[in-house]
């Protein structure tokens, strides 16, 4: 079955960097999009960055565009988010996702706490 496992989440102060990886398995990861989604405490989840099957499309949300950067790593089945400037209204949790025989898979989550 389709597994995604989000990891790299934690506590940073503001202006900091992290990095997020999700490990997919139970599909054709290659053939496959893939998205970082977040949700911050009271608000609906949002789409963070999109990336291709083969890496040559990435998107991102406004709020994010020149601080956060994702990719993947299709020998591995991996997909990152590095996440540069920090702000505090990043904090979130952060998932992984992928559309695939059409439904919408999701990871559990990791947490983003972005507070000095």
């Amino acid at each position: 079955q389709v597994q995604l496992v989000e990891s790299g989440g934690g506590l940073v102060q503001p202006g900091g960097s992290l990095r997020l990886s999700c490990a997919a398995s139970g599909f054709t990861f290659n053939a496959y999009a893939m998205r970082w989604f977040r949700q911050a405490p009271g608000k609906e989840r949002e789409l963070v960055a999109y990336i291709s099957n083969s890496a040559v499309i990435t998107t991102y949300a406004d709020s994010v565009k020149g601080r956060f950067t994702i990719s993947r790593d299709n020998a591995k089945n991996t997909v990152s988010l590095q996440m540069n400037t920090l702000k505090p209204e990043d904090t979130a949790v952060y998932y992984c996702n992928t559309l695939f025989g059409g439904m919408n898979y999701w990871g559990k989550g990791t947490l983003v706490t972005v507070s000095s």
